[in-house]
């Protein structure tokens, strides 16, 4: 019985030792290039040297240019440093602050000038003829006129790359520095103005060509085309130290009063009711152009005493923003800001000028 049960154990195991024989005669003489059993991981393809070269290279190049960055900037430009240059007024001092006036939006310890809660002032020091002296040498001399019509015709199209977009924020600080980059390799740059900033253009060519020493050779509606000057050298460029984030407002004066001035309570009542039901002038869209509402509105003063302009989803800021400008440049006083509609009255004043210029001198 031991005899048979081990012959049938050796039957049983002979295909198998023959079938790891055929594996193991296959191993050894078949080349392991060519056998690729089925579900086999593929091989990753070895980069080249280069590449591994070339990495190094630029990660040293990044560190070289982060230790020769000194802190903190020193820059000399003769203005103070603003998040906006257009949109705000340094004259009016705000009687509050949103957050403390150490942190500065351009870093700690990142700027040699101190922050203010509003702007970071220039250094008595710095001699601002100096400065004039220098715009106007990398100006050089004027554009002719087929200059400036070949400049125009490259720059003033929408398929323009060279395009900055001015938007409610206006002349900002990095704005500057933008600027500079487009003069690397382009003689002018094409400005798009949207918002309430287009209500006073001339405003906005003023800073654009103060801040940045170029000059506006083309202005059209809200196009604008800033030239940088026969002499400018960008490795000469001026220091823009870059504003990391935007800083919070401060907090202004009250713009409206409950009773305005020449007014009792009841008759600015009456006057703002008067204006809510009166028809809208004009009819504002969100980030649109308003070259031409100070001219409607002084047109529509030298006959009505109450103006409505309907600002239907342009947002209660940009309705405060606007009736800022108009403040100004009309001038009038807002009396209203309510549902997204501005009520402009024309005042006292306006109504005594007008009088007195009705009388005959004569008489």
């Amino acid at each position: 019985m031991f005899s048979v049960r081990s012959r049938s154990l050796t039957l049983v195991k002979e295909p198998k030792d023959s079938f790891l024989l055929l594996c193991n005669l296959r191993a050894r003489f078949v080349s392991t290039d060519n056998y690729d059993p089925p579900f086999s991981p593929l091989r990753k393809p070895t980069k080249p040297s280069s590449e591994k070269k070339k990495k190094e290279t630029k990660q040293d190049q990044s560190s070289e240019l982060v230790n020769k960055t000194k802190i903190p900037v020193i820059s000399d430009l003769p203005f103070d440093f603003r998040y906006s240059y257009s949109e705000t007024n340094p004259e009016i001092e705000p009687i509050g602050f949103r957050e403390p006036k150490r942190f500065s939006p351009f870093g700690p310890g990142r700027l040699d000038r101190k922050w203010t809660g509003t702007s970071a002032l220039a250094s008595p020091e710095i001699d601002q003829s100096q400065w004039a002296e220098e715009r106007e040498r990398v100006l050089g001399e004027p554009l002719t006129d087929e200059e400036v019509t070949e400049l125009v015709e490259r720059y003033r199209h929408n398929d323009c790359s060279r395009q900055i977009n001015l938007g409610k924020g206006g002349v900002t600080h990095n704005m500057i520095d933008d600027i500079h980059n487009h003069w690397k390799k382009a003689e002018a740059v094409r400005i798009k103005c949207l918002g309430v900033p287009t209500l006073d253009m001339d405003n906005i060519c003023f800073h654009l060509e103060e801040k940045s020493g170029g000059k506006v050779v083309y202005r059209h509606i809200n196009i604008l085309v800033l030239y940088r000057g026969r002499n400018y050298d960008p490795k000469n460029r001026p220091i823009i130290p870059f504003m990391l984030w935007k800083p919070y407002p401060p907090i202004y004066p009250r713009l409206v009063k409950n009773v305005a001035d020449g007014l009792t309570f009841e008759e600015t009542r009456e006057m703002r009711n008067r204006g809510l039901h009166s028809p809208a002038l004009m009819k504002l869209t969100r980030n649109g152009v308003y070259v031409n509402v100070v001219g409607r509105v002084r047109e529509e003063f030298e006959t009505e005493e109450i103006v409505r302009l309907d600002c239907t989803h342009v947002g209660m800021s940009d309705c405060k923003r606007i009736g800022v400008k108009l403040k100004d440049l009309v001038p009038c006083v807002p009396i209203l800001f309510k549902d997204e509609q501005i009520i402009l009255w024309r005042g006292k004043r306006r109504i005594e000028e007008e009088v007195v210029t009705n009388i005959d001198p004569e008489v």
